[in-house]
């Protein structure tokens, strides 16, 4: 840890370690991350699997998990380089998914295909400069147990899902979702709640 904090408070080594880890110019890791760090720093359950066509742009310094019986279908990418992504037991990441920490998905969530899940917003107010030269903000996304997300939805910073819900595809999540709701559209709109004393799924007027 010593050794930590002294890479931390020293800006040259600090550029050295980042060097060493990350490509340049890149958001990728170098291989010999890949294959003999991040297997012993990040987590994956038994029976998980992340597939082949699968692009992992994970680093060593935010945590990755991927829990029990989970699995991250082909041709997604999931990239932890400024926050966390932890994702639970049972859950299903779908073909083509995008997903940028800070991220937390729950136990027995479904993400079909094309979903982007993005905790990383870039800065932009300064017209004189690039907008990938004024850094960036995070805020955390959690998508809590059971929850459905469909096809082509775009989930933005600092957005919960609460449990058992659904997403339908192609919406924009731009605010909270109570637990047990359906929402769809851009932005995304409340449709129904389940209502636990008539045990149905109720129309919502807005």
């Amino acid at each position: 840890m010593e050794f930590v904090s002294k890479i931390k408070s020293n800006s040259k080594l600090k550029r050295l370690a980042h060097w060493s880890i990350l490509i340049p110019n890149q958001a990728r890791p170098r291989l010999w991350i890949k294959w003999f760090v991040n297997p012993f720093v990040h987590k994956k359950g038994k029976g998980s699997v992340v597939r082949r066509h699968t692009r992992m742009d994970v680093v060593p310094w935010n945590k990755f998990s991927l829990g029990q019986a989970s699995t991250i279908e082909d041709f997604s990418a999931v990239n932890n380089g400024v926050g966390d992504v932890i994702i639970g037991d049972r859950t299903r990441i779908g073909l083509s998914n995008t997903i940028i920490g800070p991220v937390n998905i729950g136990n027995d969530v479904r993400l079909a295909q094309g979903v982007v899940i993005s905790g990383l917003n870039h800065n932009y107010k300064d017209i004189y400069r690039p907008i990938h030269a004024q850094g960036f903000t995070t805020k955390p996304i959690i998508i809590e147990d059971e929850s459905w997300i469909g096809a082509n939805v775009v989930i933005v910073p600092g957005v919960t899902i609460g449990k058992h819900s659904i997403v339908a595809a192609g919406s924009v999540v731009t605010k909270d979702i109570p637990k047990y709701t359906l929402v769809a559209g851009n932005p995304a709109k409340v449709l129904k709640q389940y209502n636990f004393e008539t045990q149905t799924w109720e129309k919502v007027k807005y």
